[in-house]
């Protein structure tokens, strides 16, 4: 399946971006509209932090497993997303690029590696569904980072 990318440009630096992306915890803030029941294993950041959330999209709940499995500051963060009982694994990557005028783009691609049969077939509707909440986490993430980051200033 083609992958999904969204993007948003935001005032905070790179480092202030990948700063706050590098906490688990803080994905729940931006993506609670559709991760709920967040649950948390490993460090608290980077490489080897893990949720466990409930994804529900499209009228469809399913478990997902969510491990950072790379991170290079302060520029990238790769997550592999396991779920539908292992049928379903993805990668999620958080690019964050300087932008010339100041701040920074914060860019989110969710690929795909393996998919169930339903997801193939239905793969304009799930790339869609996926696109849509997608800009609504860049959204809301665009909104946390400037309170993170004013509170952080205060």
């Amino acid at each position: 399946m083609k992958s999904v990318t969204v993007s948003t440009d935001v005032p905070q630096t790179p480092e202030q971006v990948y700063d706050f992306l590098d906490v688990m915890a803080h994905h729940e803030l931006f993506t609670n509209h559709y991760l709920t029941d967040w649950r948390y294993d490993g460090p608290a950041r980077g490489i080897g932090s893990c949720a466990m959330v409930t994804a529900a999209l499209g009228g469809v709940k399913t478990d997902v497993t969510i491990e950072v499995v790379e991170a290079e500051a302060p520029r990238r963060i790769v997550e592999r997303n396991v779920s539908a009982a292992g049928r379903r694994l993805a990668h999620g990557i958080y690019t964050i690029e300087p932008l010339p005028s100041g701040g920074s783009r914060v860019s989110f691609t969710y690929a795909w590696t393996r998919a169930p049969l339903a997801d193939h077939l239905l793969a304009p509707a799930v790339r869609a569904t996926m696109r849509r909440a997608n800009r609504t986490v860049m959204r809301r993430l665009a909104a946390e980072l400037a309170h993170h980051v004013s509170a952080a200033g205060a």
